[in-house]
């Protein structure tokens, strides 16, 4: 049975159990809740794959507050937890700042950035979103009645701009004379954990023409999903297959693998090799979800013209524009 330490505020101490001594892996989920049905879920469902296939247990936080990241590493590497995997591009500094003092511990960042040269027991996991939001680009576009699609980002980072970039690149590459209408829930850690301002951003760009909106924003996604069933329009999910959340409803979900991430790293174990990784759409890192909560809305030809530019995008024919390369973007302004 896995063990969990919940953390309630932002002074809660991260007291572990007796009982978690042994070399387990842990997994300390970003905030906004492990059970986000995005990011964190994701990585949960990573975890607990591992623990399902191997009969093995794993220790796992929730965080409260920005102030418990360093605090929950040190913990967990206290208790000798390995490897300590964890989830957000918020991790990076803590970790940078922690894994000097525990040589042996291997830690996990994904979405973040550690430098291997000065810090050789962290793996940096890294994802091409915008390989897979331009795919789920082309189905908005090829969907749309009005012409008019949206984005509702989380906290307005460089790295959710690169999912907005990638999706605007797509709608464009479908149907050149589209609009796309781009937002961002906030500027702080709040803004992925809001979906009443989420269901807001909704309806406002419903307002302005959009009738398939992509949420990349965590927990906040969820308003945005909630709010455009209840509108009459289409919604995108994103990290996990959201398609089950309102069926018939949601077009598709970009699909970013932070499961896979997570159990490779438990698989692993002590012997995990911390060489940066960039999952990609070539490895399966990335995609678009289909089932039968979306079939009839994604006709075989929006399919076939999907699957087309994957191949492309796999092959090198087609190179879509990251982002976070120069912090511009051909296809939309932010």
């Amino acid at each position: 049975m896995t063990l969990t330490q919940t953390l309630l505020g932002a002074a809660a101490t991260l007291a572990l159990t007796s009982a978690m001594v042994s070399a387990e892996p842990a997994v300390i989920y970003d905030l906004g809740g492990k059970f986000d049905k995005s990011f964190n879920e994701a990585a949960y469902n990573g975890a607990k794959k591992w623990a399902e296939e191997t009969g093995g247990t794993f220790k796992e936080l929730e965080m409260q507050s920005e102030a418990q990241r360093e605090q929950a590493l040190r913990q967990l590497a206290e208790s000798g937890a390995n490897p300590v995997v964890t989830t957000g591009f918020g991790m990076s500094d803590p970790i940078a700042a922690v894994a000097p003092d525990y040589p042996d511990t291997k830690f996990v960042t994904i979405d973040g950035w550690v430098d291997p040269a000065t810090n050789p027991n962290v793996l940096s996991i890294g994802f091409a979103e915008h390989e897979g939001s331009y795919l789920v680009g082309m189905l908005a576009a090829m969907a749309s009645k009005t012409g008019t699609v949206g984005f509702i980002g989380g906290m307005d980072i460089p790295l959710i701009r690169k999912f907005g970039c990638g999706y605007a690149q797509g709608v464009m590459a479908a149907k050149p004379d589209a609009k796309v209408v781009l937002n961002m829930t906030g500027t702080t850690p709040a803004a992925w954990n809001d979906p009443v301002k989420g269901a807001e951003l909704t309806k406002a760009q419903k307002g302005q023409g959009a009738d398939v909106i992509f949420a990349a924003a965590g927990g906040t996604g969820i308003g945005v999903l909630q709010a455009a069933a209840d509108e009459g329009i289409l919604s995108i999910g994103v990290d996990s297959n959201q398609n089950h959340l309102h069926p018939g409803k949601v077009l598709t979900s970009m699909l970013k693998r932070v499961d896979v991430a997570v159990y490779n790293s438990f698989k692993a174990g002590e012997a995990l090799e911390t060489a940066p990784q960039a999952l990609d759409l070539k490895s399966e890192g990335v995609g678009y979800a289909m089932d039968d909560n979306n079939a009839a809305l994604i006709t075989p030809e929006m399919k076939a013209a999907v699957d087309a530019a994957a191949e492309k995008i796999k092959s090198g024919e087609l190179v879509v524009h990251d982002y976070m390369s120069d912090n511009t973007c051909p296809a939309a302004t932010f």
